[in-house]
């Protein structure tokens, strides 16, 4: 197994850092690396704006209400799903902008803005750094939209919070690949017989250094999902001049 697999698979969540700050030619290896990514036609339907204004970073950090490393972190990134730069082609061209608003170019752009994180999040752990995703500004996704002054064709999908690690969570067991990779086709018996992860994920809780609980994967999930989140958020998309159709 190469050096950069390896790290990948010691990915956990970072909530805790040091004083040392990211330095300017790490952000500037980080945005690369966001920016090399993957990206459907070439569009790169994706920005990313820097919080460094404290005032700024406690109005977001209060809106995540869970996360204060939003406050502390020496670098906290915005990811934008962004088509705004090809509604303004359309429009400068005098062409409709039906081709933007509907559902396919919405999950272009948050495919596109992923695969950004994601490349971002593997350069920081390679440099030693920590990182923790932030899906919690959604919680106010308009309120965020109106920070930021975000214009119309753009969705600020997740944060992330980067820094030099000063304590990193336990490593979390991911579910076996017979429950998650198949042949050919969708194998739903298998996927579904989550028995064996259960007793592994309650394991992995009860033991864990910090906040241990009597919990398993399925009891998880069914605690998030038996409840709507964020019901704004389908709203928010159509007042960016999304159709969802």
């Amino acid at each position: 197994m190469n050096p950069t697999i390896e790290n990948m698979l010691k990915h956990v969540s970072v909530r805790k850092f040091t004083d040392q700050p990211v330095t300017a030619d790490q952000k500037n290896s980080l945005i690369a690396a966001a920016q090399h990514g993957s990206t459907t036609e070439f569009v790169q339907a994706f920005s990313i704006i820097e919080i460094t204004d404290q005032k700024l970073r406690n109005k977001l950090s209060d809106i995540t209400i869970s996360s204060p490393h939003v406050k502390k972190a020496d670098t906290f990134y915005v990811f934008v799903a962004d088509l705004h730069r090809q509604a303004t082609i359309l429009r400068a061209n005098n062409e409709k902008l039906d081709s933007i608003k509907n559902m396919e170019a919405l999950l272009l752009s948050t495919i596109d803005t992923t695969i950004a994180a994601e490349n971002m999040a593997v350069a920081a752990e390679s440099m030693g750094l920590g990182i923790c995703y932030i899906g919690s500004l959604r919680n106010n996704i308009k309120q965020v939209a109106e920070l930021l002054h975000l214009p119309d064709f753009t969705v600020p999908l997740f944060g992330m919070t980067i820094g030099v690690p000063l304590t990193k969570n336990q490593l979390k067991p991911r579910m076996p690949q017979r429950n998650q990779v198949a042949t050919n086709s969708y194998d739903a018996t298998e996927f579904n017989e989550l028995s064996n992860y259960d007793q592994i994920v309650k394991d992995y809780y009860i033991n864990r250094q910090t906040n241990p609980s009597d919990t398993s994967w399925t009891e998880k999930n069914l605690a998030i999902f038996k409840e709507v989140h964020r019901a704004d958020v389908g709203a928010f998309l159509k007042s960016q001049g999304f159709s969802l159709s």
